[in-house]
């Protein structure tokens, strides 16, 4: 009993920034979208559906940072893991959301023969792509990160941002004169 609990803690500790940083963003994307497009009603829903999906990448980035074929440029200038890593996951998360969307249309009663018409002239192409740009751009956000922390030193990025600094390593130049 012992083991599974440590292994569910480490589980979840491993998981913990993944989804608190695409929790945040989710929501953020779902409040702005909100505001932008339904004259500033957020509907509780689509947060929920938001902080559901950060579990599911959260996850997903979890069991995929497990497997070697992420690993593979690792060893290369930072840049290298950063764009394999979040190309890979953005395609991932792309393909998830296209073939939920045929999911619904199948739901919905949607035949195989009517998928090209669909995807043509229902599918909210405009919306699906925005979406996926700032997926884009949060998954390059939270690899440099991981890559960066990664690179420094396991913890020391969040001792950077949250621990207090001596005095005596404020910079001279924001002294108080």
């Amino acid at each position: 009993m012992a083991r599974l609990l440590a292994f569910v803690i480490k589980e979840f500790r491993e998981v913990l920034p993944a989804l608190v940083f695409f929790a945040i963003s989710f929501n953020l994307l779902v409040l702005t979208t909100d505001l932008v497009l339904a004259d500033y009603r957020a509907s509780f829903g689509n947060f929920m559906i938001a902080t559901m999906a950060a579990l599911v990448v959260g996850k997903a980035v979890l069991v995929a940072n497990a497997t070697p074929f992420l690993r593979r440029f690792d060893t290369g200038p930072m840049i290298q893991p950063v764009l394999f890593k979040t190309t890979v996951y953005w395609s991932v998360v792309f393909l998830f959301r296209f073939f939920e969307k045929l999911a619904e249309y199948f739901l919905a009663g949607g035949t195989l023969g009517e998928i090209p018409e669909y995807v043509t002239t229902r599918f909210s192409w405009h919306r699906f792509a925005a979406i996926q740009i700032w997926i884009f751009i949060l998954f390059l956000i939270y690899t440099s990160v991981t890559e960066l922390n990664a690179r420094i030193g396991d913890g020391k990025l969040a001792k950077i941002f949250f621990a207090r600094r001596s005095s005596h390593t404020v910079p001279h130049w924001r002294s108080d004169r």
